[in-house]
């Protein structure tokens, strides 16, 4: 490997990058695997040329140094648990017969035993398996992953950086173990796991690392002084020992704070700092502690969550003040490339125009090694480039697609009262009870039905053109009519669509709204081989015309039962989307609301009784600083309510949240003025609907009793037990049944054997309330 004094002035580096390849590689692989289609050795062969590939591409652009260990067949943090032997009780059989089964395993469930939970992954929508520990967790070093990476990296002639989860950060996200003592605290396993890194880190130094990475991202959250006293005495005890690699310890999404002068003084070689959006604090506080002085310093000037370009001049100043407070400066993105699509240059749809406004994984990884030559052998070496982005940077500020004075006028001339309903609450629940005459426990689903091979078929011929919009929407119409029977069949009380019309719940609605920018090849990984293409905001929103009330007309044509409209929420369609970073997002999410508002309208005109406004990610954007939080959710809220705020008193406004704590934000839940809202709870045990209980949460909830991020089907009595457990919080006039998210994802055999034993859990539950008849 290149001697650290042979290296440039300043280094290119990375923290990590898209792991699925240009065509989805790695998502096909490996649910090739899970169907027994792709053999083990398959696997392991196309994951080893993705990662030869991304080196390659890495080296070739002018990186440094590329990082090792973030690649991952599912997730990085479940590779931690498994890299220190956290393995659930549970799940230890499947693992010692076979690891990759078993990993598996711990990321989807068998037919038998649960997965681990899953969250998102600090404010992003990427979701993380959540560790199970407890007091009598014991770890064990098992490096194999990490030290084959960094081999194969060496190997081929790169110098590379492994990256781990740091040790503090995996154990403040982890939860606990089944059964454990709820007064026990991951972080009091922290002498234990320490013992477990340092033998790894000398593994990875006998295997060639001259540096190694411990990300530590839950150090920018607000942390008590025990927590920041126990990452002291992790960095205190990793750095006191001899036989280990030089250590760099990376932060990012929002700034340091109270954990930059405990790093700062630890016993480290590095310091890896976020210097994009809220985290650009970093700046200032790094002066106030007195710098790096004799540390190297990677600065993240490069946002590595948004897919627009670099101020490069605005970036090179930050660098050059940097100089002065660390003994060496690289430079880097903000955070892990991950969470950006591979390559701007693939979309050869896009106007060409915001083209030259587009950096992918690709692009953005040239501008970090302009910014590196321009940071060693000054602003005439880079004149060029610097040149050329200012003219793209005044293009977009003054192109007349990102501005609608319309639509800015509107946004103006919202009041107070077009944010709340015309009744209060519990009027609306008897108008609603009167209109609708459901059951106690009704039953409902989230939104999506399966998408069959038939209909992606038909979308794939119609892209092509071998059918024309009259076939494609034929094919539609036979999907929706088999959803409705299906669940009219099944017994369920209030019926959705299906969704067949919508490859993505943010993409259909932002293909029909101007300002948005849609991509063909613009995927992102959200959890597993779970990939999403999020679209582009990049100008003033505004709604052409109706997008949802054909098709929910149509489905409610086939049945009288009610059928749910169903909407993304303003906030949601943000934060699935690249947002513009040229406005204030409140601003946006009120244009987004409006657009939505008049959507509300039209489906209450057609007759739809129930409209479901999904905001899943309403606590997925809840800054990570309890400063910020205020500020976000009066927006987020209001945006929330703009939009359903003049449904009639009888329609029933539902919505949707899914994998999240809720437990800091159930004030703001309340805000919505939502009459329904369903939640993830399944994996959690219903944990969501005691803290509601406990928050006195007074509106209609549906818990989720059916989790649909795993192939398993939940048995009868094990969905009536979660309906008993959820009674014991929520009054059965307030408990609703439904699955945790859609199904989209699902196929067709398991979805009706779950849905037919949650209708049969539903009505034996339903028999036993006091009152009712059996």
């Amino acid at each position: 490997m290149t001697a650290e004094s042979a290296t440039p002035a300043a280094r290119a580096t990375v923290y990590g990058y898209p792991r699925q390849g240009a065509n989805r590689e790695l998502k096909k692989a490996v649910e090739g695997y899970w169907k027994g289609k792709t053999t083990t050795d398959a696997l392991r062969q196309t994951a080893a040329d993705l990662r030869r590939a991304h080196w390659r591409q890495l080296t070739d652009a002018g990186i440094h140094e590329v990082p090792t260990g973030d690649f991952s067949y599912y997730d990085h943090v479940l590779d931690t648990s498994v890299m220190v032997g956290a393995v659930p009780a549970r799940h230890r059989a499947t693992v010692a017969a076979d690891p990759l089964d078993g990993y598996f395993a711990m990321a989807r469930g068998t037919r038998d035993v649960a997965p681990l939970e899953m969250t998102k992954w600090f404010d992003t929508n990427y979701h993380y398996l959540v560790p199970e520990l407890g007091p009598d967790t014991i770890f064990r070093a098992d490096p194999a992953k990490q030290l084959a990476e960094l081999k194969e990296a060496v190997a081929l002639g790169h110098a590379a950086r492994p990256v781990l989860v740091g040790p503090v950060t995996y154990l403040l996200l982890a939860k606990l173990a089944p059964g454990a003592d709820t007064s026990f605290a991951p972080l009091t396993l922290l002498d234990r796991l320490l013992p477990v890194y340092a033998e790894i880190l000398a593994d990875l130094r006998a295997a060639g690392a001259e540096w190694v990475q411990l990300d530590e991202p839950a150090l920018v959250q607000d942390r008590t002084p025990a927590e920041l006293n126990a990452a002291a005495r992790a960095y205190r005890d990793l750095g006191a020992r001899t036989d280990r690699p030089k250590l760099l310890v990376a932060s990012y999404f929002d700034r340091l704070g109270e954990a930059l002068p405990v790093l700062a003084k630890a016993p480290i070689e590095g310091l890896a700092l976020d210097f994009t959006g809220p985290a650009a604090a970093n700046l200032d506080d790094l002066a106030t502690v007195g710098g790096l002085p004799g540390k190297r310093l990677v600065a993240g000037v490069v946002n590595g969550r948004n897919v627009w370009i670099n101020d490069l001049s605005a970036s090179l100043s930050i660098l050059g003040t940097l100089l002065g407070l660390a003994g060496r400066v690289d430079v880097a993105a903000s955070c892990s490339l991950l969470h950006v699509p591979l390559d701007a240059t693939a979309e050869r749809e896009v106007d060409p125009q915001i083209a030259r406004w587009l950096a992918f994984a690709r692009q953005k990884t040239t501008e970090i090694v302009t910014l590196t030559r321009g940071l060693t052998d000054g602003t005439d070496a880079i004149a060029a480039q610097l040149a050329a982005n200012r003219a793209d940077l005044a293009s977009r500020a003054r192109s007349a697609l990102t501005r609608d004075p319309a639509v800015r006028a509107r946004g103006e001339a919202v009041t107070h009262a077009d944010t709340r309903r015309a009744q209060p609450y519990a009027q609306r629940a008897l108008a609603q009870r009167t209109h609708l005459r459901l059951p106690a426990l009704p039953t409902t689903t989230i939104g999506s039905f399966p998408q069959t091979t038939e209909l992606r078929t038909a979308r794939a011929d119609l892209r092509a053109g071998r059918i024309d919009t009259a076939g494609y929407e034929q094919r539609i119409e036979a999907e929706i009519r088999e959803v409705i029977t299906f669940q009219e069949k099944t017994g369920i009380d209030v019926l959705v669509h299906g969704e067949p019309e919508r490859n993505d719940m943010v993409q259909y609605f932002a293909e029909q709204l101007t300002g948005y920018l849609t991509t063909r090849h613009g995927w992102v990984q959200s959890y597993g081989t779970r990939y999403v293409r999020p679209p582009i905001l990049a100008g003033d929103i505004s709604r052409p015309e109706p997008m949802t009330v054909r098709w929910t007309r149509y489905a409610q044509s086939l049945t009288d039962r009610p059928v749910k409209g169903m909407l993304t929420g303003p906030v949601t369609m943000l934060a699935w989307s690249f947002v513009r970073d040229d406005q204030p997002l409140a601003d946006t999410a009120r244009q987004v609301a409006l657009a939505l508002r008049d959507e509300v309208a039209d489906l209450e005109a057609a007759g739809t009784s129930v409209i479901q406004v999904d905001e899943p990610a309403l606590r997925e954007t809840l800054p990570l600083r309890a400063t910020d939080h205020p500020a976000y959710l009066a927006w987020a809220t209001e945006a929330f309510r703009l939009t359903t705020s003049g449904a009639r008193p009888h329609t029933q406004i539902h919505t949707h949240m899914c994998y999240a704590d809720f437990g800091d934000i159930l004030a703001a839940i309340e805000d919505l003025d939502a009459d329904v809202i369903s939640l993830e709870a399944a994996r959690s045990h219903m944990q969501v609907a005691d803290e509601l209980a406990r928050a006195g949460y007074p509106r209609e909830v549906g818990p989720g009793v059916y989790d649909i991020h795993s192939p398993r089907v939940p048995g009868t009595g094990e969905v009536a037990a979660l309906l008993r457990k959820g009674l014991e919080a929520i009054p059965a006039e307030r408990l609703w049944a439904n699955p945790d998210c859609g199904l989209k994802t699902r196929g067709w055999p398991e979805v009706r054997a779950a849905l037919e034993n949650l209708v049969a859990a539903a009505r034996e539950v339903r028999a036993k309330l006091p009152g009712t008849e059996s």
